[in-house]
């Protein structure tokens, strides 16, 4: 142990109580030893520290801070530089408010484009994710502030996100939603992971040892500190003894008092827990001595002018016929959307950034180059029609050269809590739009979402440019790229579907009951629909620019590739290349290509630069089920350079020699994943996949300490499905205003055992136990645990705290 002297001199109370949050936000300091305590803030796109004393929930406002675009947009930027810009800024800010720990960045995979998160997140692919976090995570640590990448892992769904079972085999577990987490681990360094709140084969991630210990720490050689989610313990002497070392927010001394009793009956050893208090010492004292030297200011200027920079390098051209844009300088445009007015620049939920500044469409394109004609709001984002603002805004249309029509997704459509139903802009909008188009053939969409969209609409706009959630400062950024002063660089992280119908995940998102089931595998994304021949409307990796690129000159060696790209247009741009790899076929099933490496390549009007990918211990390999092991499969793989996955412009063979024999599948029991369909699996296949009979994930007839609130119309007690009512109600009605409700939303899918996490020790298990004994229709028996639980409870914690006190 590192600190074992310290460690000695701690009481057994004191280790265990040191093991959970002692408020929202902070962990629990020791005086007597001068151990102090450490703040941890959300932080994935601007640090979000809460004014004053945090909230029961860590929802409600916070400090001023820079909003920079979230991980969905710079995912887009593919530039690992930017990304460790971006880190440095928000570890300087965090540093400024006194933050020692930063909760993201957020990389779970986007698994199905419903997922309400997916803005949070940078990737439907494992190696972007990674590098873009690994490049965050150095940013941010390199100023004494650690980053918490989260939420580790196979956390694809808001949906009862705090009691889902993620059933998965472990190939796809390991190549697909473990890869990302890999690479901030081993590439990025990270000081902390967050653990997520479902479980993953049976099996809460908090106390998952096979996530935790035996991948986590013992093969990626990870010394850090593992976090739970807010509320996502579910037995902190499970997750003690798995190596998950803070539980918050603040469960109160229930919990210690959980460890204690679990070391004196032998089910929790004393080594496992000194070893959590040894790790997280080791952070506290270090990110404590740090804090002395961090920065107690930042410079908001060049912090908004790096927002401005990471929008303007993700912004994606995605169609521009007859090179309608860049406008010139003398066209007369109409501003024409609620967008212009009232941006929608970052998602909603824990994430929530309170900007320093914010920048409006309306407001910065006043000062460009371009003759303004007016601006119209011309729709209400979330209602119905409206007439006259309707009729105001095609008037306006009708004098201009040009429209920039500013539209997309509203509040309601994604936000954390609550996932999407379908992938539809609000139809106002889209009425608009196509009357738009009757008026005026120059139509400029100009898209604000935070995840993807079906476009049918798509030929009522000559041009699209799509912002994605740019920040504070997105509006200068997009009138930079409107007007030709930047050549957009970026390029899509995630495929558009046409529909989505099209997606991998469609029958099986999100999970039904308590088992959320990816019998899609492996082919997530691209991965698919390469694979399948499935038609996108636009390709991963996909992004038009005001110049073209051509490749040429491919060179494949053991170690990597070598080849050139030319700038052959008149203005200088950005190219991101993308390295792709396809696998012998037959006896092991793969994706028909997966991304391996890529590169953003800067080049002037008429410049060629040779440039260089390397291979690394990823490139080749594929998780063995048979040999419980990555391995390489022999024969003859494609190394193809391309500009999309759909726009391959080189390749060249090279032949490997393999490194087992070991033959994991049976092809004819899993044909699906052989051909790539797999869009409707069966449960046999699914079996032969998952090595063992799929769980049935089916209520048993009484709701349990982990089902959720929103669960309650399963319950036996009329009083239970009354508070369902109720909490459905107000969703709905929240819902109704156009802005949904951060705290409902997560109190309506907390389980039963979340109020004893959350409450800071008001309520214990035992009362939460008999909660749901109350449920269940057990009435003067679940009352009778509660209230006798509540002054046991009162009374324990009274002695707990006395013998902390040293009194």
């Amino acid at each position: 142990m590192k600190h074992e002297d310290i460690i000695r001199k701690m009481t057994m109370e004191e280790k265990a109580a040191f093991l959970s949050g002692k408020n929202v936000w902070q962990s629990r300091n020791i005086d007597r030893l001068e151990i102090d305590s450490i703040f941890c803030a959300d932080g994935p796109h601007g640090v979000r520290k809460q004014a004053g004393a945090g909230d029961h929930l860590g929802l409600n406002a916070s400090l001023p801070a820079t909003c920079f675009p979230t991980a969905a947009a710079v995912a887009n930027s593919w530039d690992e530089e930017l990304a460790e810009e971006i880190g440095r800024a928000l570890g300087e800010e965090a540093s400024s408010q006194e933050v020692n720990v930063l909760l993201g960045p957020g990389l779970n995979i986007k698994r199905s484009p419903l997922c309400g998160r997916n803005f949070e997140y940078f990737s439907e692919d494992p190696l972007l994710s990674g590098k873009m976090a690994a490049a965050y995570v150095r940013g941010i640590q390199s100023q004494g502030v650690y980053a918490c990448p989260k939420h580790f892992a196979v956390n694809s769904q808001e949906r009862l996100r705090m009691s889902v079972d993620s059933v998965l085999d472990e190939r796809t577990l390991r190549e697909i939603y473990l890869e990302a987490f890999e690479i901030a681990v081993k590439e990025g360094g990270a000081k902390a992971i967050m653990s997520s709140y479902n479980a993953v084969n049976g099996v809460y991630a908090n106390e998952n040892k096979h996530l935790l210990q035996e991948i986590l720490r013992s093969d990626w050689k990870f010394d850090g500190i593992v976090i739970t989610d807010w509320g996502g313990s579910n037995s902190h002497v499970k997750g003690v003894a798995a190596g998950s070392n803070l539980e918050m927010p603040a469960p109160g001394l229930g919990s210690a008092r959980e460890l204690l009793a679990a070391v004196e009956n032998g089910t929790l050893t004393i080594e496992e827990l000194d070893s959590c208090v040894d790790d997280l010492l080791d952070a506290v004292l270090d990110l404590t001595a740090g804090q002395k030297k961090g920065k107690k200011s930042f410079d908001v200027k060049l912090h908004h002018e790096l927002a401005r920079k990471a929008s303007q390098e993700s912004i994606v051209l995605l169609k521009n016929d007859d090179n309608l844009l860049p406008l010139d300088s003398g066209c007369n445009v109409a501003v024409i959307g609620d967008f212009a007015f009232i941006p929608r620049y970052q998602g909603a939920g824990s994430s929530i950034v309170n900007p320093i500044s914010l920048e409006t469409m309306e407001t910065v394109i006043k000062d460009a180059p371009i003759n303004l004609v007016g601006c119209s709001k011309g729709y209400k984002r979330n209602g119905k029609e409206d007439e006259e603002l309707k009729k105001e805004a095609l008037a306006l249309a009708a004098k201009a050269d040009a429209v920039l029509y500013c539209f997309g997704l509203d509040e309601l459509s994604e936000s954390e809590g609550q996932d999407r139903s379908h992938l539809e802009i609000p139809g106002s909008q889209i009425s608009l739009l196509k009357a738009l188009a009757g008026v005026n053939p120059n139509i400029i969409g100009v898209l604000s979402a935070g995840s993807v969209i079906e476009m049918p609409w798509q030929s009522c706009c000559k041009s699209i440019l799509h912002g994605y959630l740019g920040g504070q400062a997105g509006a200068s950024a997009m009138v930079r790229v409107i007007t030709g002063e930047v050549n957009p660089s970026g390029r899509l992280a995630e495929s558009y579907p046409m529909e989505l119908s099209d997606t991998p995940s469609y029958q099986y998102f999100p999970g039904k009951e308590r088992c959320a089931e990816y019998r899609e595998g492996i082919f997530v994304g691209y991965r698919y629909y390469s694979t399948a021949g499935i038609a996108v409307r636009y390709p991963f990796g996909f992004g038009l620019s005001y110049t073209t690129f051509s490749y040429s000159d491919l060179q494949v060696s053991e170690n990597g590739v070598r080849f050139t790209i030319t700038n052959q247009g008149s203005r200088d741009g950005r190219e991101v290349a993308q390295l792709y790899v396809s696998g012998p076929g037959g006896r092991i099933f793969r994706p028909e290509k997966e991304l391996k490496g890529f590169i953003k390549v800067p080049l002037k009007a008429g410049e060629s630069r040779t440039v260089e990918i390397s291979f690394d211990d990823k490139t080749f390999r594929y998780w063995n089920t048979g040999t419980d092991r990555f391995e390489v499969e022999s024969g003859d793989y494609t190394i193809s350079i391309g500009a999309s996955a759909e726009d391959i412009r080189l390749s060249e063979i090279i032949t490997l020699v393999g490194t087992t024999d070991v033959q994991p599948y049976t092809p004819e029991k899993m044909k699906s994943y052989y051909s790539g369909k797999v869009a409707d699996v069966s449960s046999d296949e699914f079996e032969s996949l998952l090595g063992h009979p799929i769980p049935s994930g089916k209520w048993s007839g009484e709701l349990e300490i982990n089902d959720a609130f929103c669960q309650m119309y399963y319950a036996k007690s009329r009083l239970a499905r009354l508070v369902y009512r109720i909490l459905n109600g107000l969703k709905n009605r929240s819902e109704a205003k156009g802005k949904p409700d951060l705290n409902l939303l997560f109190i309506y899918s907390m389980p039963f055992r979340g109020i004893a996490k959350m409450t800071n020790g008001v309520v214990s298990m035992e009362m939460a136990q008999g909660m749901v004994l109350i449920v269940n229709g057990h009435f003067l028996k679940g009352m009778k645990q509660v209230i006798g639980g509540f002054f046991s409870n009162a009374k324990e914690n009274k002695a707990y705290e006395k013998r902390l006190s040293g009194k």
